[in-house]
Order: structure tokens, then sequence, then C-alpha cells
């Protein structure tokens, strides 16, 4: 049987590979233990659950970042994960507008911010319509 750490792992390389060894090198010397709390329960039991696949958990994780309005770095790495995971671009901007009638519209221009910036990265626009 795979430990949670192990089947945690399966996930993240699936959404964001690139993100790893970025997040785990920001926290070893301070909170080396965070990062594997973060692979061990969101990403072991969250988003192993049945029920939703991984582009719908992705989309909904963009949108309550989006919605908080304070997290920006994950907000761009989870939009990056919801591409990797076959979301569209335009799905995700969809995701995040439906936020500005739930979160305000400061929140949504934040988050299309942060999308913009992770689609220029990755030469994805402009969109097409």
């Amino acid at each position: 049987m795979e430990d949670r750490y192990e089947k945690g792992m399966k996930i993240l390389k699936i959404t964001n590979k690139d993100a790893i060894n970025g997040l785990f090198e920001e926290l070893e010397d301070i909170a080396p233990d965070l990062g594997r709390f973060i692979v061990e329960f969101p990403y072991s039991e969250i988003y192993t659950r049945e029920g939703l696949d991984l582009k719908t958990r992705e989309l909904a994780t963009v949108a309550a970042l989006t919605a908080l309005g304070t997290a920006d770095g994950q907000l761009n790495n989870h939009i990056n994960a919801a591409l990797n995971v076959g979301n569209s671009p335009q799905e995700i901007v969809e995701v995040i507008m439906q936020m500005s009638a739930y979160a305000g519209f400061p929140a949504a221009i934040n988050g299309i911010f942060a999308a913009k910036k992770v689609f220029k990265k990755r030469d994805l626009l402009p969109l097409k319509k």
C-alpha cells in the first residue's frame, strides 16, 4: 500500500510538476514539514477522492483562490495546473469572471491579471474567442 506522501506526489506531478521543487526549496530552511503537509493532505486526501476529475478540481481551486484574493502565488500555480490537466484558457477566464459576482470585482480583476501573467508566460495570448 502506498503511503500518503507517495500518493500525493503522484497527483502533484500530474498537476504541476514544475512547482514541486520550488516549493520544497522555499520551505526547506524555515518550515520543511509544511511541504510534506501539502503533499499529504490536499494532494493525497482531497485530490484523489472520487466524484470530481482533476480538471474540475483545479477549476474549483482557481475559483477559491480567486475569491480569497490573497493567494497570488498559489493562484498562479493552480492556473498552471488547470492548464496542465486539460482546462482551456477560456474555461479558466470564465471561472475567474464568475467570481466577480461572489467575491467582488477586485478579486476577479486580480484573478484575471494572474491568468494573464500565466497565459503570457505560456504564449497563450491573445485568447481566441
